[in-house]
């Protein structure tokens, strides 16, 4: 997609000092039984992005610490001025944010802006604390194109970190994800994987890894069938075996590939399933891009918004799909958080699953942006979060929990493939020694100031309990409908 560049203005020196806890703890209702509690807010005053806006948020928990990282400072035709960072150490009771230093002009650093953070830990080097670590996409104006994946590191539990250093570069470079092999027994202990891909080569997908923290990054390889996609998201299985579910390059379908090597290698994608999609009604930014997780035992599972269970493609569920095999992956089956005939419409999911639980007492938290009325225009259009869990593996859910909303379209940050809120969200788990509660790290907009926007990160204040529920999931009475692709490969950032 064509991106509008304007000139570079000058920019006065962002705010970059860690906030205080206690000045984000803002405790506000939300628009049913929950009550949310923002943990950041956009702090850069560069006249060349929209404030105060922050989108795109990815979750990571460890232990007893969650980190989110998400962008800060939004621009219309790609990135932002920063990623901020919110950490707890306490399960989710206390919060504190700081931005990536060393990254943009904004703050020091040698690129014109950021995009797509992904977070990730590694258990195995700098003990007991391990190393967090965030992965941005670094973008330069005139054209607008990412230059560089980069990796910022933290060995303190996410509380100060290094300046970035760089795991790829390129010539227009989109849509990357980290993971690290945090299973003692796997012969790759310790290894990190980053995905991105070249948009331009069609949306080429490479693969790097770190063996030593994400201090260094091996060469980018190719997947073994050369494939093009888009949004692929690692996770390492407990053998070792990493599998990235990935869309195709023009979004029609998931796909997923694999190394049993340690990253040495790639292996060719394999289908997961078809793509049948109500394009979301208002100019809201979305689309069917994977979000994926896995479980004690290595089952994975990869979540993503899908009309094909609705006459007509009227509207859209989240879908789920899982793979024990590691090669081929299981019916899809339709998240029934309500009817078929609702006219609700569900989109950008972020799934997370408790690491220390597998198969049927998988414990999954499902978290999602929808709109009430599905066929609303940007004038009238609500968009809400919502919630649903499991405590079996996806097998049955939850009735559905109103997180929060209703906001309004132009309320949120604007870009040149619609309002934003973010193209990926993110759920972490906690286990059950560490308070079992899910977190989601949700972007959540109250009316602008004029042109000052007031679109900041949000998490439930004390987590979301994650419960069992009687709702089957089932793939009975999905529907053929046409896959129709979006005109070539995507960009994303």
């Amino acid at each position: 997609m064509r991106f509008v560049v304007r000139p570079r203005q000058p920019a006065r020196l962002a705010v970059v000092a860690v906030i205080a806890a206690l000045a984000l703890l803002t405790t506000i209702p939300a628009a049913a039984n929950v009550a949310l509690t923002r943990v950041s807010t956009d702090t850069f005053t560069n006249p060349t992005s929209q404030h105060a806006t922050q989108v795109e948020p990815d979750t990571f928990a460890s232990g007893s610490t969650i980190v989110s990282a998400f962008q800060t400072g939004r621009f219309f035709d790609g990135g932002a001025s920063g990623i901020a960072v919110a950490r707890s150490g306490n399960s989710g009771a206390t919060w504190t944010t700081t931005v990536l230093p060393g990254i943009t002009t904004f703050q020091g650093g040698p690129y014109d802006r950021v995009s797509d953070p992904a977070v990730a830990f590694e258990a195995q080097d700098n003990a007991p604390t391990g190393v967090w670590l965030v992965s941005s996409l670094a973008i330069r104006n005139n054209p607008v194109r990412g230059v560089a994946v980069i990796t910022s590191r933290s060995t303190n539990g996410g509380v100060t970190w290094s300046n970035p250093v760089t795991t790829a570069t390129g010539s227009n470079l989109d849509k990357n994800w980290i993971a690290c092999d945090n299973n003692s027994a796997s012969p790759f202990f310790g290894n990190c994987y980053t995905e991105f891909d070249e948009n331009a080569d069609g949306n080429r997908i490479k693969m790097s890894t770190s063996t030593n923290g994400g201090l260094n990054w091996g060469a980018a390889l190719n997947t073994g069938d050369s494939a093009t996609g888009l949004g692929g998201q690692p996770v390492v299985r407990p053998n070792g075996t990493v599998l990235v579910p990935i869309a195709n390059a023009n979004e029609t379908q998931i796909r997923s590939f694999r190394s049993i090597n340690g990253g040495a290698s790639w292996r060719a994608t394999v289908l997961v399933s078809n793509v049948t999609t109500h394009t979301v009604a208002g100019g809201l930014r979305s689309g069917p891009l994977p979000s994926a997780e896995i479980d004690s035992a290595g089952t994975a599972y990869v979540v993503w918004q899908d009309c094909r269970f609705r006459s007509n493609c009227s509207a859209n569920d989240i879908v789920m799909s899982k793979s024990t095999t590691e090669t081929t992956w299981g019916a899809v089956t339709r998240v029934p958080i309500d009817a078929t005939n609702s006219g609700r419409d569900h989109f950008i999911p972020g799934i997370g699953v408790d690491r220390t639980t597998s198969g049927g007492s998988a414990r999954i938290g499902l978290t999602y942006y929808f709109y009430p009325v599905a066929n609303c225009t940007a004038a009238n259009c609500q968009l809400d979060v919502g919630y649903v869990s499991s405590t079996n593996g996806g097998s049955t859910w939850s009735a559905p929990t109103m997180v929060t909303g209703p906001m309004t379209l132009s309320w949120l940050a604007n870009t040149s493939q619609g309002r934003m809120v973010g193209d990926y969200i993110s759920t972490s788990v906690f286990p059950a020694a560490n308070g079992g509660r899910a977190y989601p790290v949700i972007a959540v907009a109250n009316p602008p100031s004029g042109t000052v926007f007031d679109e900041a990160m949000y998490v439930p204040a004390g987590g979301l309990a994650v419960t069992g529920g009687a709702l089957r999931a089932t793939s009975a009475g999905a529907r053929r409908v046409p896959v129709s692709g979006r005109g070539g490969a995507m960009r994303r950032r």
